[in-house]
C-alpha cells in the first residue's frame, strides 16, 4: 500500500530514519550491519562472562526505592497497591544482594531508565551489563575488562585496532591507568586537598566557566570539573582510577587513602564506557553514605540516591569482598560500528511524538 522512498540514501532527515526504522532497515545495508554487530557483541559478552563462571540473572525493573546509581528516576504508580514506584536506574543493589545469598558471580544484561536529557550519548532508556564477583577488587576488574574488550573486538570486527569518529584506537596495548586527582593536578596545578574544599572547588569552577557553578553541590562540582579537564582529553583506552569518596557512595574506601574510593571509569575516545569499583560492604559506612546522599538531595540534587533499608539489611548479613562493574552496551556498540550518535545503535530510540 506504500511505496518505498526513492533515493533513500540521499535522505537527510535522520530523525525520519529513526522514527520509521523498518524502512531504514529495508533500504540501508549499513543500518542492518550495525544491528548485526550489536547482536554479535552481546553474544560475545555473554560467552565471556559465562566462561568466567558468571550466572545470568534477572532483577526487578519496577522498584520501590530509586537507588543503585546517581540519576533522576522515572516515577510511575501501581494502582492495586496504591503506591509510587520507579523504573530502575540500575540493578546494582539487587545483584549485590544475590552475592550475599551465595551466588558469587552474577550478571544481568538489561534496560535501565534515567529521566535525563537526550543527546548523542544519552537515551532515556538504555542497555547495560552489570556483573559482580565475590573475592575480586577493582584491580582484578581492570584485568578482566581489558580481556573482555579484546574478545568482543575480535569477535565483532576481527581486529584490536579500530577507527571511531576518525580516530584510530589501539586495544592491543595495556590500558593506561590515570589517578583522578593526579590528572586534575596535571591540568590545573591544584592538588587533591584544594578540590576537596567545597569553597575552593566552587570558586575555581566559576573561574574556568563551569555553567551554574554557584548552585551546584560539591559532588556535582567535582563531576563537572572531571568532565571539563580530564574526560575531554582521553582518547586511547584509559582507566581513570581512585575517585573522590563523595562521588562514589557505593564504592569501598581506598585501602591507602580515606578521601578516595577504589573505583575506575574506562574512558575511550572521550566517552565513559564502563564504571567499576571494589564494592562497599560495611553496612554502617554504607548507611552514612546514603545519609550524605539525602543531604545532597535536600541541597537540590535530583540525582542523589534514596536509602534502601532492604539492601542495608542484606549487608548486615554479610557481603563478601566483591568487585562490580557496569558497561554501557549502546556506547560499546557505537565504538564497534563507528557511530557518532546513540540513536544509530538503538533500534527504536526515544523521539518526540510526530508533529511536535
Amino acid at each position: 500500500m506504500r511505496a518505498l522512498p526513492e533515493k533513500w540514501h540521499g535522505l537527510k532527515d535522520v530523525e525520519l530514519r529513526y522514527r520509521h526504522r523498518y524502512i531504514d532497515l529495508i533500504a540501508n545495508p549499513k543500518a542492518r550491519e550495525i544491528f548485526k554487530t550489536r547482536s554479535k557483541a552481546i553474544k560475545s559478552l555473554r560467552e565471556f562472562l559465562e566462561s568466567k563462571g558468571f550466572m545470568e540473572v534477572e532483577t526487578p525493573i519496577l522498584q520501590t526505592v530509586a537507588s543503585g546509581a546517581m540519576a533522576k528516576p522515572f516515577i510511575t504508580h501501581h494502582n492495586a497497591l496504591d503506591m509510587d514506584m520507579y523504573l530502575r536506574i540500575a540493578p546494582e543493589l539487587y545483584l549485590k544482594m544475590l552475592v550475599v545469598g551465595g551466588f558469587n558471580r552474577v550478571y544481568e544484561i538489561g534496560r535501565n531508565f534515567r529521566n535525563e536529557g537526550i543527546d548523542t550519548t544519552h537515551n532515556p532508556e538504555f542497555t547495560m551489563v552489570e556483573f559482580y564477583a565475590a573475592y575480586m577488587d577493582y584491580y582484578d576488574l581492570m584485568e578482566l575488562t581489558e580481556e573482555l574488550m579484546r574478545k568482543i573486538l575480535i569477535d565483532t570486527v576481527g581486529s584490536l585496532k579500530i577507527v571511531w569518529e576518525g580516530v584510530e584506537l589501539d586495544f592491543s596495548k595495556p590500558f593506561r591507568r590515570l589517578p583522578f586527582f593526579e590528572a586534575l593536578k596535571e591540568k590545573t596545578g591544584k592538588d587533591k586537598q584544594f578540590f576537596l574544599n567545597e569553597e575552593n572547588a566552587r570558586k575555581f569552577a566559576k573561574e574556568v566557566g563551569i555553567p551554574k557553578a554557584e548552585t551546584l553541590t560539591h559532588l556535582k562540582l567535582l563531576d563537572k570539573l572531571f568532565e571539563h579537564f580530564i574526560e575531554e582529553d582521553l582518547v586511547q583506552p584509559t582507566f581513570v582510577i581512585d575517585f573522590p569518596k563523595i562521588l562514589s557512595p557505593l564504592a569501598k574506601t581506598h585501602r591507602n587513602d580515606p578521601d578516595l574510593v577504589e573505583r575506575f571509569e574506562l574512558i575511550i575516545n572521550k566517552q565513559e564506557i564502563a564504571n567499576a569499583y571494589t564494592e562497599l560492604n560495611d553496612p554502617e559506612d554504607q548507611r552514612e553514605r546514603f545519609l550524605q546522599q539525602l543531604k545532597e538531595k535536600a541541597a537540590g540534587d535530583e540525582e542523589a540516591m534514596d536509602i534502601d533499608e532492604n539492601f542495608l539489611m542484606a549487608l548486615e548479613y554479610g557481603l563478601p569482598p566483591t568487585g562490580g562493574e557496569g558497561i554501557g552496551v549502546d556506547r560499546l556498540v557505537m565504538m564497534l560500528t563507528d557511530s557518532s550518535s546513540i540513536r544509530e545503535v538503538i533500534l527504536f530510540p526515544t523521539l518526540r511524538p510526530e508533529g511536535d
